[in-house]
């Protein structure tokens, strides 16, 4: 069966009684350390190699699901905290890239050689080398291949809405999938729990698109005893700091460029709220 990320439980009988609480229970196991993510604030030449090798990952998995990307960027921080970032080896960074993107394809149950991933140009490997690093990436991870990410949790999480309208849910979740997705390249995130940035991308984008509602929902989500109030702050403050910075390399400081509709809804409140609005709601929107 295809993995999902939306449902990483293996059971439906465990997906319909206690799913909610298996699975903020299970992304304990998924986290990154703490070591890695400081070294990444820190150590240049670690932030370089992720860099090189997530570039490596978007070019293989080109064509393919972006899930498949995603997945396959999952495998490699998580390998990545729990073995070190090597340096010894300057093609370790593709043999890698190429390793978790062919993981995540048999995890997704997508059709594919390994002439499809490692395309034309750069270092060729062969199945045996690429078999052996996957199972060094399987022994790191622990074989806990159906990672539980922040897509786990969007479903629970809009469920405490209450919103009914299926054409607004549909634009809701899109937007948080894409801005989920974009974001995973970014180190400000991955210090919190999968759990947090669901909620916090959420949130921003209920804030973005039903603003009169927000407080509701901000409301809804707060009150939940599985969330952290003060560590989804400070998520949703990077958040909110990314898509400002988004904004601002797309259409200058003051967003004087004509804008295209980017979803059904066109993303109203960036157009009607200045850079500095943005940032006094940014820390205010908690208290």
């Amino acid at each position: 069966m295809e993995f999902d990320l939306e449902n990483p439980l293996t059971s439906s009988q465990v997906l319909h009684s206690h799913s909610v609480a298996s699975l903020f229970q299970a992304e304990n196991h998924h986290m990154l350390s703490t070591d890695y993510c400081g070294s990444l604030d820190s150590v240049d030449c670690d932030v370089s190699f992720r860099r090189r090798a997530i570039s490596s990952i978007l070019q293989l998995s080109c064509g393919f699901d972006p899930f498949l990307s995603y997945l396959a960027i999952n495998y490699l921080d998580r390998f990545l905290s729990a073995s070190g970032i090597p340096r010894e080896k300057p093609w370790i960074t593709r043999l890698l890239a190429v390793s978790c993107v062919s993981l995540a394809a048999k995890m997704k149950k997508t059709e594919f050689s390994l002439a499809d991933f490692q395309g034309e140009g750069g270092l060729i490997f062969d199945s045996e080398t690429i078999m052996r690093m996957e199972i060094l990436i399987l022994g790191a991870l622990k074989w806990r291949m159906r990672s539980v990410t922040p897509f786990s949790f969007i479903s629970f999480f809009i469920s405490l809405f209450k919103l009914k309208d299926p054409p607004l849910l549909e634009a809701l979740k899109a937007r948080v999938t894409e801005i989920i997705l974009k974001s995973q390249k970014e180190i400000k995130l991955l210090q919190f729990k999968p759990s947090i940035i669901a909620a916090s991308t959420l949130l921003y984008a209920c804030h973005e698109l039903f603003p009169l509602q927000f407080p509701c929902f901000m409301t809804a989500i707060s009150n939940s005893s599985y969330v952290n109030k003060e560590k989804m702050l400070c998520c949703y403050n990077a958040v909110t700091e990314l898509e400002i910075a988004e904004f601002d390399n797309l259409y200058g400081p003051t967003g004087s460029l004509i804008r295209s509709p980017v979803n059904v809804l066109d993303r109203h409140c960036l157009s009607s709220e200045s850079e500095s609005d943005v940032k006094r709601r940014k820390i205010s929107v908690f208290l």
